[in-house]
């Protein structure tokens, strides 16, 4: 609907999925949580599963657009769309979630990471579409944010970045999923990054050389923002989120020192 408001696309024909309920509804998985790609963002948001298990996820949709564009808004619909500033593929590339499709030849699911192709392109093939999507909740306690730049809220972010660290029993961080959105043509995991914060100790000093690595991105350049600055913001909404996801975990409050 997005790219026919923008009058980027031109179908012939367009076909209503409201009334497929198998599209819809949130449930527990196994060990993972299935939402149907028709489920609306604010339903999503409000689902009190999804609060507690995916509580990076519901503090992402708080920057997706405004509250009329959540009620209509879907998760396969974000997905499928593909914007590289979009919240909800950050923190589906963040969350490492597979992606359910459906067409004459079966099914199929892939990761997040294969089903994003390029900008704005996704491995859907012509005759298939999403059905469902599925998260695998991070186990025990853990750090996690989201935070992004815009020019007003619920605007395209210029930089977004979800977060999230598990940590061992010294108080180490063991894993690290640092995702950047809004920089290059799809979100990016900074690798890097996280292999510099896996089993070192967090603070402000290993936050700051994570946040470096961040700067190295080709970055887009549009009309409004040129490279240089996304890569300079990208720096410190890392630091920003690292610094959150790791207070959350700790339970104090985050450095100042992330902040500028």
């Amino acid at each position: 609907m997005a790219m026919l408001n923008l009058r980027f696309a031109f179908p012939d024909h367009l076909i209503d999925l409201n009334r497929i309920e198998a599209l819809s509804g949130i449930e527990r998985d196994g060990e993972q949580i299935r939402i149907g790609a028709m489920t609306r963002q604010r339903d999503i948001q409000e689902d009190a599963l999804i609060r507690e298990a995916l509580p990076l996820l519901v503090e992402a949709l708080d920057h997706v657009g405004h509250r009329q564009t959540r009620n209509r808004g879907t998760l396969g619909g974000s997905l499928c769309h593909l914007d590289p500033a979009a919240e909800l593929v950050a923190v589906a590339v963040n969350l490492e979630a597979t992606v359910e499709v459906a067409g004459p030849q079966g099914t199929r699911e892939l990761p997040m990471a294969e089903f994003a192709v390029g900008f704005m392109t996704t491995a859907l093939q012509a005759d298939e579409l999403v059905v469902a999507v599925k998260f695998s909740p991070p186990s025990g306690r853990h750090g996690f944010s989201f935070v992004e730049l815009a020019r007003r809220h619920g605007d395209f972010a210029t930089v977004s970045v979800a977060t999230s660290l598990l940590y061992d029993a010294r108080g180490r961080i063991s894993r690290a999923a640092v995702t950047l959105g809004g920089v290059a043509a799809v979100p990016q995991r900074l690798t890097e990054a996280e292999e510099l914060l896996t089993r070192s100790l967090p603070g402000a000093a290993a936050f700051a050389e994570a946040a470096d690595a961040a700067q190295s991105l080709q970055a887009l350049e549009d009309a409004f923002v040129p490279a240089w600055y996304r890569q300079r913001v990208a720096a410190v909404m890392v630091r920003r989120g690292l610094s959150e996801a790791h207070a959350r975990w700790s339970g104090e409050p985050p450095g100042l020192g992330a902040m500028r």
